[in-house]
């Protein structure tokens, strides 16, 4: 294994500065170049691929020189001398008709800089269009052109990694001599350019996939070594969520000074580290053993969720009173997670003894220690962790009611409505929180509330009685994270069940969190007039887009509302935002109370004839100056559907109202452990869109990876080998049909293709059992 040269300090020594001197000596005629050959073949200073390590000679001995140590040759040029790269001359034209996925560019590709005229291009584009220009980089290097039919879309560089990083090497855990042998191992990316006004989905992950994958075997081809590990870094207001989504690790900031700040004279903003591992096993290779285990150390989104470790990780040292009972949960989430539309009794596949142990699990005594908080409590410990990597943590919060009126036998249940002839439904209403990323990405569920709503009395209920009081319990529980999570903010957003008075005053008293909230009410505000007519009167700001997904005609049941049927449409809507001041007296206080908020209106132009235009009022606590910042708010309180998808996958993809537990305790039990495994479920459907290029064994087992390549085969497609694809190919098992225009697979897909690819796995396992 080729190491690292350390030219500097070998010709430092005293024996090795008499050897030089002596070549001096004794050729005269030598200039420096000639000189810096000599000393490579007398010292063994050789490359990867075996030849003189002639730049980095010639620095060390000029550093020499500098020190007083010998007297070098007259330079016949100045180093680096007219080093500003070869350009174009001009500006490269723009990429016309770039479409808005990734998939719907035409000619994508990533060229590997090698001709003159590739150089000057990638210089061209960089000094004009990246903020810090095309260079110098150093050290070994690969650079990489984004082409296509529509033109050329971006560039990145990969050159030398930085000479030293606290954070990077305690991570890493070598010690500087071991550092300066094998630096070279890891590898910059020091450029990373998507020209503006190039806006299309996925072209970043797409970009940054492609490159890692080639990028050892283009390294070899170049410098005769592959790197171990690829560092770069972020700059505030950056947030490196798309690095993260894809599995690069942030392991702490710089120290603010540059490459070359040896004195300290030049102060850089600081940055954070990340981190790609292009090899699994560069820890052996290197020498270092395993990273320092942390019980606390943030999370992506999806570490640690593949189908052999997830149930442990996320309901592994439940507190239940009794290790057996937290194995018992630990077995009996991973076989529901393997097929959540099945009765327990089903997915256990004849084995009685796991059987006996989930209801012995779900049917322990009222009092016990078996409640839904400490059953989620493991997977709570770990979203925090996963907030933890986050710049910004949409907290959702909704409810939805558990119909379990063909039950009545069950224990507890409550009254959840009535119909037209004064029929009661029974059942539980569930609200929970969900906490997702500023993409959108589920990050874990937070809380789960249960209530068994019962008749009232003609007394007044207690703020704790009220309805309004559960999204209050929510925000106080997003409090309570928020102040564990100094790098990372808290928002609580809500549609507009939660637009009480109350629930503003509280966000008072907890300030660590914000609050994004869709207006129900047309308050009047402390100068006399209304919320609403206050939006519309104030100037539009600007405009966004807005995708409006299509809806199906749907008709009336006993269970359900009728719904109109809505074609998808693209909107776009007209932005304003004010300041605004609420003023009233909250139930548990005797004065009035003054609240400063943002409204920002969003009302839809040209809607379709026939259709209503869409117009949201969303109150905020944040401060919005910028059509961008309102654009934002808007971009979160959309995400509030997020948990709405979340709800359908618990009640159609777990079947949660189809529970047939005789009493409420062993329901919430029973359902706390399909929470977890619906948010699963609805991350792995996500992942497949947000970040198309991560690895598929993210989310797969070997055996899994198997039938997905075989079943993929035999339809005459490629094995998988992006986590995109191997999710459309349980999308395909599940009934997804996979035309060229037909949109995502959604959850409904997912959860049927796992179930069947569960089934199809275990009968490959079984065989090769039986050989």
């Amino acid at each position: 294994m080729w190491e690292q040269n350390q030219i500097k300090r070998t010709l430092n020594r005293p024996e090795s500065l008499a050897c030089i001197n002596a070549l001096l000596q004794g050729n005269p005629e030598l200039h420096r170049t000639a000189l810096a050959d000599r000393v490579c073949a007398t010292f063994g200073f050789l490359d990867a691929r075996g030849r003189p390590q002639r730049a980095g000679c010639l620095k060390a001995l000029r550093a020499l020189e500098r020190a007083g140590q010998m007297t070098l040759p007259a330079a016949r040029s100045t180093p680096g001398g007219g080093g500003h790269g070869r350009r174009l001359g001009a500006a490269v034209p723009a990429a016309e008709g770039v479409g808005r996925e990734v998939t719907d560019v035409v000619g994508l590709e990533l060229i590997r800089v090698e001709e003159a005229e590739h150089r000057a291009l990638w210089n061209e584009l960089m000094a004009r269009e990246h903020p810090r220009g095309m260079g110098p980089l150093v050290g070994a290097q690969v650079r990489y052109l984004v082409g296509s039919a529509h033109g050329w879309l971006g560039a990145l560089g990969f050159a030398a990694s930085a000479l030293q990083l606290a954070a990077r090497d305690t991570w890493i855990g070598w010690d500087p001599v071991l550092r300066e042998r094998q630096r070279h191992r890891v590898v910059g990316l020091n450029r990373f350019l998507l020209r503006p006004g190039v806006s299309c989905r996925n072209l970043a992950s797409w970009t940054l996939g492609r490159a890692l994958r080639r990028l050892g075997a283009d390294f070899e081809a170049c410098h005769g070594y592959r790197p171990w590990l690829v560092e770069t870094f972020i700059e505030p207001p950056h947030t490196g969520v798309s690095l993260r989504a894809s599995n690069w690790r942030c392991v702490g900031e710089t120290g603010g000074r540059g490459r070359q700040d040896r004195g300290h004279a030049v102060g850089e903003t600081r940055k954070a580290i990340y981190l790609y591992e292009l090899e699994p096993d560069w820890r052996a290779r290197l020498g270092v053993g395993p990273a320092p285990a942390r019980s606390d150390a943030p999370l992506e989104p999806a570490e640690g969720l593949d189908a052999q470790q997830w149930a442990e990780h996320e309901f592994g040292g439940a507190p239940l009173g009794d290790k057996r009972l937290t194995k018992r949960l630990v077995d009996s989430a991973r076989r529901q997670g393997e097929d959540p539309l099945r009765a327990f009794t089903a997915v256990a596949r004849d084995d009685w003894a796991a059987v006996k142990g989930y209801y012995r699990l779900i049917d322990q005594p009222e009092d016990s220690e078996v409640t839904p908080e400490h059953i989620l409590a493991p997977h709570r410990a770990r979203t925090q962790r996963r907030m933890q990597a986050q710049a910004t943590v949409l907290c959702l919060q909704d409810g939805t009611d558990l119909n379990f009126t063909t039950r009545p036998q069950t224990r507890g249940i409550g009254v959840i409505g009535r119909n037209q002839t004064s029929a009661e439904s029974l059942g539980l209403h569930l609200h929970s929180t969900l906490a997702v990323n500023a993409d959108g990405l589920p990050l874990g569920v937070l809380q789960a509330q249960f209530e068994a709503p019962q008749p009232r009395g003609d007394e007044e209920p207690s703020q704790e009685e009220k309805k309004s009081f559960r999204w209050i319990a929510g925000l106080r529980d997003a409090a309570a994270l928020a102040a564990t999570l100094p790098n990372t903010r808290v928002v609580s957003v809500a549609d507009r069940e939660a637009d009480a008075f109350e629930l503003y005053v509280e966000q008072q008293r907890h300030p660590e969190v914000e609050l994004v909230v869709r207006a129900q009410h047309n308050r009047r505000l402390a100068d006399g007039r209304r919320l609403f007519d206050v939006a519309r009167a104030t100037a539009s700001r600007g405009s966004v887009e807005l995708q409006v997904d299509g809806q199906s005609l749907r008709t009336k049941t006993s269970k359900r509302p009728e719904r109109l049927g809505r074609a998808a449409r693209t909107a776009e809507l007209e932005l304003r935002y004010a300041p605004i001041t609420l003023r009233g007296t909250p139930a548990d206080a005797d004065q009035p109370v003054t609240l400063e908020l943002t409204v920002v209106h969003a009302l839809e132009r040209d809607p379709p004839t026939g259709e209503k235009p869409l117009e949201w009022f969303v109150l905020t606590t944040l401060t919005v100056t910028s059509a961008e910042q309102a654009a934002e708010i808007l971009h979160w309180y959309r995400l509030r559907w997020r948990i709405e998808d979340w709800h359908r996958v618990l009640k159609s993809g777990c079947k949660i109202d189809e529970l047939g537990h005789h009493s409420v305790e062993r329901l919430e039990r029973a359902i706390a452990i399909r929470l977890v495994i619906a948010w699963r479920v609805m991350l792995m459907t996500l992942l497949g869109r947000e970040a198309p290029e991560l690895p598929p064994e993210l989310l797969f087992s070997d055996v899994e990876l198997r039938v997905l390549g075989d079943f993929a085969q035999s339809r005459r497609r490629p094995r998988p080998v992006s986590l995109q694809a191997a999710v459309r190919e349980v999308a395909i098992l599940g009934g997804y049909t996979n035309r060229n225009h037909d949109p995502p697979p959604g959850h409904q897909l997912m959860w049927h293709g796992y179930a069947k690819l569960t089934t199809m796995s275990f009968a490959y396992a079984l065989r090769d059992e039986i050989g």
